[in-house]
């Protein structure tokens, strides 16, 4: 054949696909992203829900739907304010980001250079860890391992005291071998910020990230907000309903996901992060340099892909507070968050130029997740699949899944209580119990009722119910929480209660609940 004729055909038909892609990727309407929203908040039982989408430097849509708060039932809007939880580990690898190009720090330096009372519980480990291990979740930590010293909020653990504790927290893989989330080294991350700059996490986020950009609206505490007039409540399902729970605060963890923002305010961050960096007009400003964006941006920490999904995925990293994966041909940067009564997610298409941001006050991801995914797929061009229902059908499964092996647990429990010769001796148990970094434990009678009380983590209290053996399982008071427990003893030789160990009973309950990593021995 000949070759020039070849190469005609060629170019024909790669314009031809390059025409039949730009007319299928249309950008999704207002009025479809309105109807998409409405629809994901109905199936998914979300009082309100903010979207933000961002595309060659212009904001193509921004708006608040539902309510802020099922109390007041007030009006959502594109300033509304939200906890973003996680999407905050972003700003504290920029923010050291910043000191590495102010030469200040260096990604791998050793973190006792800077915090000498450091230490793991591995000590080859402790002397081995980097600025660059902290951001990683490569430290060999299980999932969530210490969470508990700030989830659920309310503990009285300090930034001093979360440092110290990780010694006692044994590695359950082998260091920078596996990924498993974490958030107690990002506050040690923090703490390497304001020790090298000699300001406070929140106070170095807001004077040089937040102010400069222009995010006026947004502050790195709760407590630090100028105007609270426009914020949402939390919401999460108590005994199948969903309604207001008490506010959480992130003051502990706040490096780790402490920032409270709006979409209004979070499109300008995902502009710079598009522009590499640079802000401001015509993007005269950096806040950044483009090998901080590189490193920013590169896989850093793999993470297994167990097969390509819908979006013919084969590849998955962490890199410095972004996940990164292919994503239908692209490159795609993204992150959630998390906390109690609140779920969010930004995502970036960088080949795309393409950002999208939802804020949610409901602690249901089938909601964000259903939304970005929909218009990702009206920006690649891809259609076939209804991501809210989708969705829907696998939320249903995984919750009717747990909730039969929680009921069976529970009528397991009811039979025991009814049975005239099921008398646990209580009093064998009775008494006060430590673990090394949650602290004390009472196990007490309350109206004549086994009960369990945190000393440090006051939400941590509830009934204790007989179930098998030397197992109860807590039943929490707070049942927002979604987090009851088995709670089951070891022995002494005399028969009496020496130390307990714990673990959560649904396989839904949130992995900060880290109850498997305490060990209990009794203290009095």
């Amino acid at each position: 054949m000949n070759k020039n004729y070849l190469h005609k055909i060629l170019v024909v038909t790669f314009l031809a696909l390059v025409a039949c892609t730009i007319a299928t990727a249309q950008p999704p309407s207002s009025q479809t992203i309105d109807a998409l929203v409405e629809r994901s908040m109905k199936t998914f039982d979300v009082p309100g829900i903010s979207v933000g989408i961002i595309k060659d430097g212009q904001i193509i849509y921004a708006k608040g739907h539902g309510v802020r708060s099922l109390n007041t039932m007030a009006k959502m809007d594109e300033n509304t304010l939200f906890g973003i939880a996680s999407n905050s580990k972003a700003f504290t690898a920029a923010a050291l980001g910043m000191l590495v190009d102010e030469r200040k720090i260096k990604w791998d330096d050793k973190v006792r250079d800077y915090i000498p009372e450091f230490k793991l519980y591995n000590a080859y480990v402790s002397e081995e860890f980097t600025i660059r291990d902290l951001l990683t979740h490569r430290s060999g930590l299980g999932l969530g391992a210490g969470d508990l010293m700030f989830f659920p909020d309310g503990s009285d653990f300090t930034i001093k005291d979360v440092i110290h504790n990780l010694r006692y927290l044994k590695q359950v893989s082998g260091f920078r071998t596996k990924y498993d989330y974490d958030n107690n080294l990002y506050i040690v991350a923090g703490e390497v910020i304001e020790r090298v700059s000699g300001k406070s996490w929140p106070e170095f986020i807001e004077e040089r990230i937040l102010q400069p950009v222009g995010m006026s609206k947004s502050a790195a505490l709760f407590e630090r907000l100028k105007d609270k007039s426009n914020v949402i409540e939390g919401h999460a399902p108590v005994n199948d309903k969903v309604q207001v729970i008490v506010r959480s605060s992130v003051k502990v963890a706040a490096a780790a996901g402490g920032i409270n923002s709006n979409i209004t305010d979070l499109l300008k961050w995902v502009q710079l992060l598009l522009a590499h960096g640079k802000y401001g007009e015509g993007q005269a400003k950096r806040l950044f340099s483009e090998a901080v964006h590189r490193e920013l941006w590169t896989p850093q920490t793999i993470i297994p892909v167990g097969n390509p999904g819908p979006y013919n995925t084969h590849f998955s990293a962490y890199g410095l507070g972004f996940g990164l994966s292919d994503v239908n041909g692209y490159k795609q940067v993204s992150h959630t968050g998390g906390l109690e009564g609140m779920v969010t997610q930004i995502t970036m298409i960088p080949e795309l130029n393409l950002g999208i941001i939802v804020l949610t006050n409901q602690q249901e991801g089938a909601a964000f997740q259903s939304i970005t995914n929909q218009i990702k797929d009206a920006y690649f061009g891809k259609t076939g699949t209804d991501w809210i229902t989708d969705l829907s059908n696998r939320r249903k499964k995984s919750l009717d899944e747990a909730k039969a092996l929680t009921d069976k647990i529970w009528l397991e429990i009811e039979a025991a209580q009814k049975l005239s010769n099921n008398k646990t001796p209580v009093d064998l148990f009775l008494g006060k119990y430590a673990d090394a970094w949650l602290g004390e434990v009472t196990i007490s009678l309350k109206n004549g009722k086994p009960w369990f009380d945190s000393k440090r983590s006051p939400k941590l209290t509830g009934e204790m119910l007989p179930y098998k053996g030397n197992t109860f399982v807590v039943k929490w008071v707070d049942r927002s929480m979604d987090a009851d427990a088995f709670v089951s003893f070891s022995l002494d030789q005399e028969g009496k209660a020496a130390g307990f160990t714990m673990r959560a009973i649904s396989p839904l309950t949130d992995f900060s609940y880290d109850f498997h990593d305490l060990d209990f021995h009794r203290s009095k």
